[in-house]
């Protein structure tokens, strides 16, 4: 790998990984905070109207961080243009190769769920918190663009995992692009400061075990509780999961 078509290839990712964010934070926020009425569906978490110096400190820390996601990002897409990875774009062979597609973003999903926890509650560790996580925490009450409003060093420790997944797990290209269009979309909604999904669905069967806005709200909020990132498996196994102050939930 030469350092300048490494260079071409980190400035080709950075460019649509920081318009990916832009355009989707953009959009959610405005279609919740822009609107002259809010959607009947869809309930106010945030307890103010956010800021606009609020909402360009989240962008910009965002768009720093993106400096570091596209690194690991283009070695990966390097190595992949080699042959050095376990991704491939052939048409897939056979009902199980049909199946791993949903099965290798299912599986992508619980080894980032289950490392973002692990990560994400060390960082709340009074040693390491000022230097890690306080740069998000510094959003009590998130917009979407908080969603990679990430220091430096958080950025370092969140970025590398699925890229080295890539490396040793054979799957199908369009498996890890929906993997990381999922990502993206959680991420952005879960800051939002607005909850999509009905109570209802919130407290069924399924529901209980998501993590969605309601129940990231809730650690930006009340801080040392509910660290988990697409699923709730975690934080109810390690009592961590709190839904005390649940905005659902009237006093």
């Amino acid at each position: 790998m030469d350092a300048l078509g490494f260079l071409e290839t980190y400035l080709w990712l950075l460019g649509p990984m920081m318009l990916r964010y832009l355009i989707l934070a953009w959009a959610v926020h405005g279609l919740f905070w822009e609107r002259p009425r809010p959607f009947s569906f869809a309930k106010q978490l945030a307890a103010q109207r956010p800021k606009r110096e609020h909402v360009w400190r989240e962008a910009k820390t965002a768009l720093a961080a993106s400096l570091i996601y596209a690194f690991p990002a283009a070695i990966l897409v390097d190595a992949f243009e080699a042959g050095g990875t376990g991704l491939y774009w052939r048409w897939p062979e056979g009902p199980l190769e049909w199946l791993w597609i949903p099965g290798a973003i299912l599986m992508l999903m619980v080894l980032h769920d289950a490392y973002f926890y692990w990560t994400h509650r060390l960082m709340h560790h009074p040693r390491l918190y000022e230097a890690t996580h306080r740069t998000h925490h510094i959003s009590k009450q998130p917009t979407a663009y908080a969603s990679f409003a990430f220091s430096p060093w958080e950025a370092l420790i969140a970025s590398w995992l699925i890229p080295a997944i890539a490396f040793v797990v054979p799957m199908h290209v369009a498996a890890f692009g929906l993997f990381i269009m999922i990502a993206t979309v959680s991420a952005v909604m879960n800051h939002a400061g607005w909850e999509i999904w009905p109570r209802s669905f919130l407290d069924g069967p399924v529901g209980r075990w998501l993590i969605t806005a309601r129940h990231h709200n809730l650690h930006h909020t009340r801080f040392k509780r509910n660290y988990g990132l697409y699923f709730r498996f975690w934080d109810k196994a390690m009592g961590t999961d709190d839904m005390s102050g649940d905005p659902f939930v009237k006093a």
